[in-house]
């Protein structure tokens, strides 16, 4: 949050003067969200519902503030429902709140919620340029440039991290994005967006599938099995060598396994996924490959020579010490 506001200071002839009063009023509505996730990071003892409340406000004030509420999804069905303002209202917090609690969840190794960031600002950027829409290129700048900035010490040795305020005001800030696009431009189809910031999305979605279906479990309960998780204990654990001296050498090497195949992926979603069945099409791929690539890490088929399922592989102290 204060990365955005230090580049509107530092850089104010940068911002066309009709964007500033948006843009603050975006910040307005990020407060709750973003102070919900501070506290939570200094107290420990903020629930997980009263944070999904403070973003769910934080998409309220938006609808109020900014006129962010979405009218169509391109799903049959749904799209009939939006037409009334209260059912269109509730389903974009549900939508923003869904996506901002997301990057909260893959915020679990150096670099990978930032490179996250970086990567769906610069795809929702892309399709903003495409459709010759500033506002949306600006908030794409200001949201990636101060990700930039905190990768800078986040990666590789962790010297600065996220926290809940930071992961809740980043995601909150990258599903505006996306809905401010959909207003603004009826011709932009859901799914290409969906496309764009599908990986913390089906993330959150096949985790509480998981904890509730199969183990369970309250999808707001603790977790370790996350793919993120997965990919360090089971592909990076055996692939790179356990460092004494940079015991964050391991933490450090989980986005080299995620964060290409997430580039191409939203490379795909932007340059491929104008029309609504070729999106659809693309999202399927993605959630596809996501479910294949967590099966084979969690039958161990990577690298791992016996059969045996270990989900919860024991690693050393000092290589999780430095989640960030």
């Amino acid at each position: 949050m204060f990365g955005v506001w230090a580049f509107r200071m530092l850089f104010p002839g940068q911002i066309e003067e009709s964007q500033i009063n948006l843009i603050l009023l975006l910040l307005a509505a990020s407060l709750p969200a973003f102070i919900a996730g501070v506290i939570e990071d200094f107290t420990k003892r903020v629930s997980v519902r009263v944070r999904l409340a403070a973003t769910v406000a934080s998409s309220l004030l938006a609808s109020g503030l900014l006129g962010a509420t979405l009218s169509d999804l391109n799903i049959w069905g749904i799209d009939s429902l939006l037409v009334f303002a209260p059912v269109a209202i509730v389903v974009t917090a549900v939508i923003v709140a869904g996506a901002a609690n997301a990057v909260n969840i893959i915020d679990g190794f150096n670099g990978l919620s930032s490179s996250t960031i970086i990567l769906m600002s610069a795809g929702l950027g892309a399709i903003a340029w495409q459709y010759d829409d500033a506002f949306v290129m600006t908030l794409a700048a200001l949201s990636g440039g101060a990700a930039c900035g905190f990768f800078l010490l986040n990666y590789p040795a962790g010297k600065l991290f996220l926290g809940d305020g930071g992961a809740y005001f980043l995601g909150f800030w990258v599903a505006e994005m996306a809905v401010l696009l959909l207003v603004r431009h009826a011709e932009i189809n859901a799914w290409q967006v969906l496309g764009v910031c599908a990986y913390p999305i089906i993330e959150v979605l096949f985790s509480i599938y998981r904890r509730r279906f199969i183990q369970n479990v309250s999808p707001g309960a603790p977790d370790a099995l996350h793919l993120h998780t997965l990919v360090f204990r089971r592909v990076v654990f055996k692939h790179v060598r356990r460092d004494p001296v940079r015991s964050w050498k391991r933490n450090a090497g989980v986005i080299w396994f995620i964060s290409p195949v997430v580039a191409l992926c939203i490379a795909g979603s932007v340059f491929l996924g104008h029309s609504v069945s070729s999106a659809i099409l693309l999202v399927a791929m993605q959630l596809a490959l996501y479910v294949a690539a967590y099966g084979r890490v969690v039958r161990g088929r990577w690298s791992v020579r016996t059969r045996r399922p270990v989900l919860m592989d024991t690693v050393e102290a000092d290589d999780v010490s430095t989640v960030s």
